[in-house]
């Protein structure tokens, strides 16, 4: 049995931020039920190629949504309004990403929902959070990583901005509010009472930050992009090696020494420009023409296994093919079959004694309304034929 069994969560989000929270709570136990219009659905239903095959769903759907039951309501009708409001009082949490007063103007938002269950968590993601200027505008992930600082610290010193290769602020964002929720519950059981989680794009992709931003707060001096490299460790980027490249990651002096020896240049410890990190930073300029000399005399195989033999951090770059065929992923199970034809990606929590419950597939669309409006709202086949030839279902 998953942690968060008997626990309904109502999933009015679409896309990726508000889907990665609640296929989190899938995975943990809870029972999803994800809202979608009726007729398309969550929008990257039809984000592809590719799509698969057997189902024609998308493989980015795929990504965010397994686990979960498909309801289709038209929440522009108020009959539409009045099955959501049912579902929040069965709920333990609603979760949302319209923009900023989108649903309270449909009577769905958290004042309203809270009033008809005051025990329910409901969390609003938005792009710039429920205050303050931007509040209204729209948020996009791209855009969060430019706005957020993201993006001026990531490509090259003399090439252009760059963003991160997948929407890593949507994902991080969805651990935020998947942590927010499972807090607001715990902190429920105290009180008695729900609340409202105000969640923003723009203020995760900033505290997602981290260490580059205390920085700047620190010193006062915005950090510079370096590619590939750290800006306070030294050696700690991406190398070239005599048939590719390699990750070398050295996160101390000791790490270092024991690299200089493995490089047959075991002066480079000891001369004092290198011999400690805060100097090494210093005088990266110097040092890292010597190392990239040194790292391209010989294979990423060799180096690769060298480095292990020596305990200093450092691998391959792997592409995705590379990844699928790692002896530890394999170990793992970290790729799973969820469907025929469909393999998806395993869910990283593993309790000791608790259950994940992340092999099921993604749902058709609408696949499981008539069992939701039956099982939960206690509708007749009669009322849910009758939704039905109306088009609010």
């Amino acid at each position: 049995m998953g942690p968060l069994s008997g626990y309904m969560i109502l999933d009015l989000s679409r896309v990726l931020a508000g889907p990665w929270a609640s296929q989190i709570f899938a995975d943990l136990g809870a029972e999803v039920i994800k809202i979608e219009r009726p007729g398309k659905g969550d929008d990257t239903r039809a984000w592809g190629p590719p799509f698969v095959e057997e189902s024609g769903i998308s493989a980015y759907f795929c990504a965010a949504n397994r686990g979960k039951k498909s309801v289709t309501i038209d929440m522009g009708t108020q009959q539409g309004q009045a099955l959501i409001k049912r579902l929040a009082e069965k709920s333990d949490v609603v979760l949302e990403n319209f923009k900023c007063g989108g649903l309270a103007k449909l009577g769905l938002g958290h004042e309203d929902l809270l009033k008809l269950n005051p025990r329910l968590i409901y969390c609003s993601i938005t792009g710039f959070g429920q205050t303050g200027p931007y509040r209204n505008r729209a948020g996009y992930d791209f855009l969060m990583q430019g706005m957020g600082g993201l993006m001026a610290v990531t490509g090259e010193p003399d090439g252009e901005p760059m963003k991160a290769g997948v929407a890593v602020v949507d994902i991080l964002t969805g651990l935020y509010a998947s942590n927010a929720v499972m807090a607001a519950l715990l902190e429920r059981e105290r009180s008695g009472l729900g609340q409202h989680i105000d969640l923003a794009l723009f203020d995760v992709q900033i505290a997602a930050m981290a260490n580059q931003v205390s920085s700047y707060l620190v010193s006062g001096e915005p950090p510079p992009r370096l590619g590939n490299a750290h800006p306070s460790i030294v050696p700690y980027q991406v190398f070239a090696t005599k048939d590719g490249h390699i990750i070398l990651a050295i996160g101390n002096d000791d790490q270092f020494a024991r690299f200089a020896t493995l490089a047959g240049a075991p002066e480079l410890s000891q001369d004092e420009r290198f011999a400690a990190n805060p100097a090494r930073v210093k005088n990266r300029a110097i040092l890292v023409p010597l190392l990239e000399t040194l790292l391209a005399a010989r294979t990423t195989k060799d180096w690769t296994e060298a480095l292990e033999a020596f305990g200093i951090p450092g691998g391959p770059i792997n592409d995705f093919a590379a990844i699928d065929a790692d002896p530890q992923v394999q170990a793992r199970g970290i790729f799973k079959q969820l469907a025929p034809g469909l393999r998806g990606v395993a869910s990283p929590i593993r309790f000791s004694r608790s259950a994940v419950k992340d092999n099921l597939p993604p749902p058709p669309l609408g696949a499981d309304t008539a069992e939701v409006l039956s099982s939960v709202l206690e509708f007749s086949e009669e009322d849910i034929s009758k939704l039905r030839e109306e088009k609010i279902i």
